[in-house]
């Protein structure tokens, strides 16, 4: 087996699953054809967020292998409305 047949998903927190929804902003599928999988502490950006990868947990559901990536919030105290 390879990297390659390996999937990954990103989990993000419930917050930034209504941000990403509500801006429709595209999650790119960022290890695809990778011969690494994502380590813990890695950062992604996505739509101009930064989220780090918290925890890894391996699963196999019957059709292969997948790791699933939870990352931390990607709100930054830049994101916030002060009024």
């Amino acid at each position: 087996m390879t990297e390659q047949d390996i999937r990954i998903v990103l989990e993000f927190t419930p917050e930034d699953r209504t941000w990403i929804r509500i801006t429709r902003v595209d999650v790119p599928r960022f290890w695809q054809n990778h011969s690494v999988a994502p380590a813990l502490g890695d950062v992604v950006r996505v739509g101009g967020r930064q989220f780090v990868i918290d925890a890894r947990v391996w699963e196999h559901d019957g059709a292969g292998p997948t790791l699933r990536l939870y990352l931390g919030s990607g709100h930054a105290q830049s994101d916030t409305s002060f009024g």
